[in-house]
């Protein structure tokens, strides 16, 4: 059985090359406005507030992990963060660990933030079916590999960045994994949360090429249409055709960037009937054609 989430982050091909140890300790604050960075964030002890643009706070606990794709604008501060909009001072102390608020005495949080990568070319697409913000609280496994982490950064073994990159992929994948439910914003990880919108889903993704209507995917999820198409704006996001186009799409850049297939034949593996039409749809999708597409990724992979 097709496995939607096992394909999108397979294309995402995430990594976690950056993290750093912080604490904080009295009243203290740091916002953060970089655009497209994803960023997370793992509760190592203490607890943390954090206040990310269109969302409630939320208050991070030990365990708890926290995953941005796409980092917007975000706060993170003390349970009682101080007045003011600007960032409190900092310091690096001498085992590594940035220090935020009053740098003496045991740290009110400890926690591993930083920035991860997406390999892919086409990360913005893929992560557009992400939730906009990823909260795991109380599960098991993710729980044990925070606390891996923990053990990991805080001593200074042989090969610590390696294993810490390494089980920071899997903290990611098993937080997008983790995330299930009404709960999550809208997205493929909240469609698939929902019985109904996963079967619509999966048949997607088994049978991208199929001349999918609405209608058909309805009687997938055993809905009326009116029923489907509205339950899965609300949960995904976005509009069937919509997701469907967008899945179709990265499908189509992956297999050009192959170089093992013509463009006619993606065309075929994505659902449309000719190159033709499928390089109009391309072209208006993606902002060039797929020839162009091709010569601009082989030109980019050089050295």
């Amino acid at each position: 059985m097709i496995d939607p989430l096992a394909e999108v982050v397979t294309l995402l091909q995430p990594g976690a090359p950056y993290s750093k140890l912080v604490g904080g300790a009295g009243r203290w604050s740091v916002r953060r406005a970089e655009a497209g960075g994803p960023f997370f964030c793992a509760i190592l002890e203490g607890a943390s507030r954090l206040a990310v643009d269109g969302h409630e706070p939320v208050i991070l606990e030990k365990g708890d992990f926290v995953l941005i794709p796409s980092a917007f604008n975000f706060t993170v501060s003390s349970l009682d963060p101080p007045k003011g909009k600007s960032d409190t001072a900092h310091v690096v102390l001498p085992d590594g660990e940035v220090r935020h608020g009053n740098p003496s005495g045991p740290p009110d949080v400890r926690m591993l933030v930083g920035y991860c990568v997406f390999g892919s070319p086409d990360a913005g697409l893929l992560v557009s079916l992400l939730p906009r913000l990823v909260h795991v609280r109380g599960e098991r496994r993710l729980s044990t590999l925070v606390q891996l982490v923990r053990e990991e950064s805080l001593e200074r073994r042989p090969a610590r960045d390696v294993i810490l990159a390494r089980l920071l992929e899997v903290l990611l994948i098993e937080a997008l994994r983790s995330t299930a439910g009404t709960a999550a914003s809208p997205g493929l990880l909240r469609g698939l949360a929902d019985e109904r919108l996963s079967a619509a889903i999966r048949r997607m993704h088994e049978s991208p090429a199929q001349p999918w209507t609405v209608a058909q995917l309805a009687k997938e999820a055993a809905l009326s249409r009116s029923v489907f198409f509205e339950r899965f704006n609300r949960g995904v996001g976005v509009a069937p055709m919509e997701y469907l186009l967008g899945w179709r799409m990265a499908l189509a850049k992956d297999l050009l960037r192959r170089k093992e297939i013509t463009v006619a034949e993606v065309a075929e593996q994505v659902g449309y009937s000719s190159a033709s039409t499928f390089s109009v749809a391309f072209t208006r999708y993606v902002g060039l054609p797929p020839t162009q597409y091709v010569r601009q990724h082989v030109e980019s992979a050089r050295p």
